[in-house]
């Protein structure tokens, strides 16, 4: 079925380059720096990445980049709490500021007529399925769907972000710098096997609507 919510090798090529780009080369940019400047400078610089990613998705497709921005903001904000400073218990917040942060974007976004996740599933959507996807998007099941999956990965963000901040309160520093990361990838790792499995469930159902069969 050639749609958005089934098509996959394209769709995972594109996630982990897109991934790579703006989450993991960043990552490792700022682990290098840290070693030779501030924590503001080494973010400053890390953050370029996915604005140069974001410059050339636009100029290349005349639209701004989701995933990219989002990601941008994450590290802006992390910049913004690095000159705030503080309590070491409010460093270690840090992390969870980010990710509530991000998760609210995707409940609020439930507001517009399309919810933050359209625009990133067409991200990792090769480009000669863009019309298809826009196709895609006139069926109302398939407008349900892409509301259900934004509203929970929002939760699950918040709901890290929750567990986070509880266990840095609760924690000794080094514990929670032990779990913290655990924590986290639990939480991704959770939202991500119940994205397949829910995009599988949601390509049959459509498929059955394109065929002209029901829905019950």
């Amino acid at each position: 079925m050639s749609s958005s919510i089934s098509s996959r090798r394209p769709g995972i090529l594109s996630v982990a380059l897109t991934l790579f780009l703006n989450g993991v080369l960043p990552l490792l940019l700022y682990v290098w720096l840290r070693k030779g400047h501030s924590e503001f400078v080494a973010l400053l610089i890390a953050s370029a990445l996915p604005l140069v990613e974001s410059a050339l998705y636009y100029a290349r497709f005349r639209k701004l980049d989701a995933f990219g921005l989002l990601m941008l903001a994450g590290m802006v904000l992390s910049m913004l709490l690095a000159l705030m400073g503080g309590e070491t218990k409010l460093l270690l917040l840090r992390g969870s500021a980010v990710t509530a942060v991000i998760g609210a974007a995707f409940l609020c976004s439930l507001c517009f007529p399309r919810p933050l996740m359209v625009p990133l599933a067409r991200r990792f959507t090769s480009t000669h399925k863009h019309e298809d996807f826009d196709a895609l998007w006139s069926i109302p099941y398939a407008r349900r769907v892409y509301k259900i999956m934004t509203a929970v990965w929002g939760v699950i963000l918040i709901g890290e972000a929750a567990v986070r901040t509880l266990l840095a309160w609760e924690l000794s520093t080094t514990w929670f710098l032990a779990v913290s990361d655990i924590v986290f990838y639990s939480f991704i790792a959770a939202a991500a096997l119940w994205t397949l499995y829910y995009r599988r469930i949601a390509a049959k159902k459509l498929a059955l609507i394109r065929l002209g069969g029901s829905l019950s």
